[in-house]
């Protein structure tokens, strides 16, 4: 089992610990994994992407897009998180550099300009039906600026939901599939959204309205029973 943590990563083999710090290739706080269909490990943090290689983690340099103004929210370059598509595709959120994808050979990379929301990429994952859908994040850095929501890529174009409240301008840092193939949105200080691939449902009701307004759903899971 393998443990992310801000100071590098920890591994449990059921006995015992072993610590993976800077001198082991691994640093950057934030640290979170991906381990492919081949078995490989992968770890994001705020310095970037590293590969284990056995022994210690090993830099994964990506490309940088040419971005005029670099707006960010937490730190540039910073990997919020790592998914491997039913292709074999490898895609990195990041922030301030939107989302780069990675077949094995070729990096490809996404901005605001080509669609997304904002350059701040806080979560992807892919649909049933092998659209790829976007949470982007507002800026906080140099100066706040107001944007990010929800977009999905279908391999040729975005699509953008500017005309659903909380979808559009918005922070949204959760995005989940269920086992009915329905994807999940946790739109910040709204609620949650349900879209069954025509319509997007709204949940918002709760026992504590003077919460509303830092309402911020962080990550969504499912049991054997369905419930999430």
């Amino acid at each position: 089992m393998w443990f992310g943590t801000h100071a590098g990563a920890s591994r449990y083999d059921g006995k015992s610990f072993t610590s993976f710090t800077e001198k082991d290739g691994s640093h950057g706080m934030g640290c979170n994994f991906l381990v492919d269909r081949k078995g490989n490990l992968w770890a994001g943090t705020n310095h970037g992407v590293f590969r284990f290689d056995g022994m210690s983690f090993v830099a994964f340099p990506l490309p940088k897009p040419e971005i005029d103004t670099m707006y960010y929210k937490w730190e540039i370059g910073k990997i919020w998180g790592l998914i491997q598509d039913k292709k074999g595709n490898w895609w990195f959120r990041r922030d301030g550099l939107g989302a780069c994808k990675f077949d094995g050979k070729t990096f490809t990379l996404f901005t605001q300009k080509d669609g997304l929301c904002s350059n701040n990429v806080s979560n992807i994952i892919e649909d049933q039906q092998g659209n790829i859908w976007f949470a982007s994040l507002s800026s906080d850095f140099p100066t706040k600026r107001k944007t990010g929501g929800l977009s999905r890529f279908d391999g040729e174009q975005f699509t953008q939901f500017r005309d659903i409240e909380g979808l559009y301008n918005s922070d949204i840092y959760t995005l989940f599939n269920d086992k009915k193939g329905r994807v999940w949105i946790g739109a910040i200080g709204l609620g949650a959204y349900r879209y069954d691939g025509q319509t997007f449902t709204l949940f918002k009701q709760t026992d504590r309205n003077d919460l509303i307004k830092n309402f911020g759903i962080q990550s969504i899971s499912e049991d054997k029973q369905g419930t999430l």
